[in-house]
């Protein structure tokens, strides 16, 4: 009989799969791994055409190799790290996985791929069929390799993954080797040479060694992703310390209502400020000489306007907003949403697509929300094309990006977090009901409001108001981060009418300095700049915190009222990138250009246009060059850390005097 080999990502994927093409009749036996099982079951491949087959679903535990360099030869201070830029390569294999999958691949006729699919799922696809084809060379051979295209588990879509296979495509796998050779060679040769010549330096170090873990020997890592994104930590902080305040100058103007009653609004200055106290001045007495108590209203006018709900939930915004509204880290969501789609209760959470594709059946999807206990009325109406609600169901707005391997983030079966049985932890059910949530908001309408704005002439200058009435709230009523809200109402005027002037005021203020950045705009920033992927943010983040190259100031307030934390540079962070953009590197590594680069040239790969062997080999040369310069500078990177070391010392001596 055929038998057909199955492998996942991760054993929660193969047990689950089992599960729905087994119709819960699998049989569970162990592997050589510990956290691997072997589910045994039959089931009918459409494509084969032989009727029910005999199937084995297995898994591995991510990536199968690790690209490395022998440690004999290239280990850790056994060779000059400049030959790690030529040195020969290994994949080194988890021994008991691949023991299993050799086991049980050896009589298969059939070998399928269930790896997540994204360009890392499509390598470790590759590593899974090298790691076959040493006990069963005939599944290559004879071309017998097919690759299931799934999102999520939900069993009509799994049914259909395992109906509809495709091949691996090679040029994915490709772009990731690429990928892993460039890392490996240049990021391993950088973090040799700057450790060994930073570790004595940070043993004087008070704040490296406060915030490094004890007895941890200092390791000063250099990653194509990781010096971009502290670039941008430390661009912000140098704005904040930099910044000049500078005082301005602006004209407010009160007026009474049309019962004679002083009215809320402000009218503001149609200028703006200046920041020339004397011509502010000088318009100032000219309004007040010339036109005394009154104004005239020159301008009426209203239009509808609508707050648009928002764009289905890419992987980004997903950790960007799970930042900003629950306090919770990129790498708490991507764990947290990799564990909700993994029982099935989400779809992939590793996504850059913002459309729905045409086919989508978004209402069965939403009947399943019927029945909920918080947010189960709120679907009823939404549906119910009767009701008087202004809130019907939409097909939700479509944005401009589409990975076209998996669809935005939403819920696939619908769960009560509020339930006692729950066994979610705190940031699943985090996750899950900003999921759920921004999905609904997504299938609703958009809300719809009413605004005004007045413009004033007194004394010859124009000032304006603005007023909003919201008519409809519609999504707004479950989706709660983003609110919309009635302001004062304008007085009733006329065009032409005369009205009264209760108050001027002559103001002035000072410009504010920009925030340190939070791990929302450090996000926002990284995704804009092509550093690192949506599935990789959070990684490249938890990184530079690791390295001590930032630390994390906790945000100010309680409750719903704290202040995001930031990120700041510590000392040895802001040398590594001043450092570095002094000693006349072509390319700065602290700028996300080099990064964004190879990025276009992966793509690239995938397309066909480029090979990988072309695109390694440029990119290794450079480095090499890159590493020459950096080790004849390298006096001049300590001394720029000596120098911001002491001014930072400084700055700490002078607050602890002031305190």
């Amino acid at each position: 009989m055929v038998k057909i080999l199955c492998v996942a990502e991760k054993n929660s994927i193969a047990k689950n799969v089992a599960q729905i093409l087994s119709g819960g009749r699998s049989n569970m036996r162990p592997s050589t791994s510990p956290y691997i099982k072997n589910y045994d079951f039959q089931y009918d491949f459409q494509w084969l055409n032989m009727g029910r087959c005999n199937v084995t679903m297995t898994a591995v535990a991510g990536h199968l190799m690790n690209l490395a360099f022998s440690q004999n030869e290239f280990g850790w201070g056994k060779c000059d790290p400049t030959l790690l830029f030529d040195a020969p390569t290994i994949d080194e294999m988890d021994d008991k996985i691949v023991k299993n999958l050799q086991n049980e691949g050896r009589h298969a006729t059939h070998l399928m791929i269930w790896t997540d699919c994204d360009r890392e799922g499509e390598c470790i696809g590759w590593e899974i069929v090298q790691a076959v084809n040493r006990s069963n060379q005939r599944l290559v051979s004879c071309n017998s390799v097919y690759r299931a295209v799934f999102s999520h588990l939900e069993p009509s879509h799994i049914i259909a993954s395992a109906n509809h296979p495709r091949r691996l495509d090679q040029r994915q796998v490709d772009a990731v080797r690429a990928r892993q050779e460039i890392d490996l060679r240049a990021g391993l040769a950088f973090t040799r040479l700057l450790t060994g010549n930073y570790r004595s330096v940070l043993q004087s170090d008070q704040e490296y060694k406060q915030l490094a873990k004890k007895d941890d020997k200092p390791i000063i890592s250099y990653g194509t992703c990781q010096f971009p994104t502290l670039g941008f930590v430390v661009d912000r902080y140098e704005r904040v310390m930099n910044f000049i305040p500078e005082q301005f100058w602006h004209i407010v103007l009160s007026v009474k209502d049309l019962d004679g009653s002083e009215s809320k609004v402000k009218f503001q200055w149609e200028r703006g400020h200046l920041f020339d106290r004397l011509a502010v001045l000088t318009v100032y007495e000219q309004c007040i000489e010339t036109s005394e108590d009154k104004a005239k209203v020159i301008h009426v006018s209203s239009k509808d306007v609508k707050k648009f709900r928002p764009l289905p939930l890419t992987t980004v915004e997903l950790q960007k907003n799970c930042s900003r509204f629950f306090k919770l880290s990129a790498k708490k969501t991507l764990d947290a949403a990799e564990k909700l789609y993994q029982q099935g209760f989400i779809s992939y959470p590793r996504t850059e697509t913002d459309k729905f594709p045409a086919k989508t059946d978004l209402k069965s999807l939403l009947n399943k929300h019927k029945d909920h206990g918080e947010w189960g009325s709120y679907v009823v109406n939404l549906l119910d094309e009767t009701s008087r609600s202004t809130n019907k169901y939409q097909w939700p707005r479509s944005g401009n990006h589409d990975d076209k391997a998996h669809p935005p983030i939403h819920p696939i079966l619908c769960v009560d977090i509020s339930r006692s049985d729950n066994r979610m932890t705190s940031d699943e059910k985090t996750v899950y009901n900003y999921v759920a949530k921004h999905f609904l908001a997504c299938c609703s309408t958009d809300a719809r409001g009413r605004s005004t704005t007045l413009r004033l002439n007194w004394g010859g200058e124009t000032f304006y108001a603005n007023g909003i009435k919201v008519l409809e709230r519609n999504f707004l009523d479950i989706y709660q981060w983003s609110d919309w809200k009635s302001n004062d109402k304008l007085p009733a005027y006329e065009m032409n009418d005369e009205v009264v002037v209760s108050k001027t005021e002559m103001k002035s203020g000072q410009t504010s300095p920009p925030k340190h950045m939070t791990e929302s705009e450090l996000i926002m920033l990284m995704d804009a700049n092509g550093i690192g992927t949506d599935a990789t943010i959070a990684d490249h983040i938890e990184k530079i915190k690791a390295r001590n190259y930032i630390k994390v100031q906790a945000g100010s307030g309680a409750g719903a009222k704290k202040t995001a934390s930031v990120f700041l540079p510590t000392s040895l962070g802001r040398s590594l990138v001043h450092g570095f953009e002094k000693i006349g590197l072509e390319e700065s590594f602290s700028k996300p250009f080099l990064r964004r680069d190879l990025e276009k040239d992966l793509q690239l790969i995938c397309g066909g246009s480029k090979e990988k062997k072309d695109v390694v080999s440029l990119m290794i040369d450079m480095y090499k060059n890159y590493y020459q310069i950096t080790t004849s500078q390298m006096r001049n990177l300590i001394k720029v850390y000596d120098e911001i070391k002491a001014e930072s010392q400084g700055q700490v001596a002078h607050r602890n005097r002031v305190n």
